[in-house]
């Protein structure tokens, strides 16, 4: 591990030492949905829809059978909703035929699902089932750019591989909330907090002014 890294860990435990996902859910296959959900927008509106939505239709059998006008409607605000309602039936119905509403511990089942890509579902893996992955959201990607983590050119796969080697094994759950979060909160995409933020001297956005 590079002293760099080392200060980037020690800065992220200070931020967030106990950083968990903003996305809510009560039930495994939830995570999985409200993920699918956000992607385009915030988790914070989709904490809005899926709190209507979630309560309408209790269960994964429920969302199976729902009507997809009254999904498009609970689900509007978040945009691109037409596929999303469409790609939520879909997942309900899979889940409920293959697993019996149950999510299981299969990556390669869940990247066959509708709308669901390797993001997705390493935030699932992660958070349902422990298992040591790094999701590659847009708040992930910059903040490994700007902090010398990736290179500028570095699709999400090559992002996630330079930071599961960077990274121990045990932490990369963590790391990947405290990277959400530090994106979120501070190294925005415009106007970041800078003056403030204790890796400026590593960080080439910084550095460039």
């Amino acid at each position: 591990m590079t002293g760099s890294t080392k200060m980037i860990e020690n800065y992220l435990d200070k931020l967030y030492p106990n950083p968990k996902c903003e996305l809510n859910y009560t039930k495994d296959y939830e995570l999985l949905l409200a993920t699918m959900l956000s992607a385009q927008t915030t988790d914070k509106r989709v904490n809005s829809v899926t709190q209507i939505l979630f309560k309408k239709y209790p269960t994964i059998k429920d969302l199976s059978k729902a009507n997809i006008n009254d999904i498009q409607n609970i689900i509007r605000p978040i945009g691109t909703f037409h596929k999303k309602s469409q790609n939520l039936i879909e997942i309900a119905k899979k889940l409920d035929q293959d697993y019996n509403g149950k999510l299981p511990n299969n990556r390669e089942y869940l990247e066959s699902l509708p709308g669901v890509g390797r993001k997705t579902a390493n935030v699932v893996l992660s958070n349902i089932f422990n298992i040591p992955c790094i999701a590659v959201d847009t708040h992930v990607s910059r903040v490994s750019k700007r902090l010398n983590l990736a290179k500028e050119n570095d699709n999400p796969l090559q992002i996630e591989n330079k930071l599961t080697k960077k990274f121990k094994k045990e932490d990369l759950c963590k790391r990947h909330h405290q990277l959400v979060l530090f994106g979120r909160y501070h190294c925005l995409a415009r106007n970041p907090k800078c003056e403030n933020c204790e890796l400026k001297e590593i960080c080439k956005f910084y550095k460039n002014g």
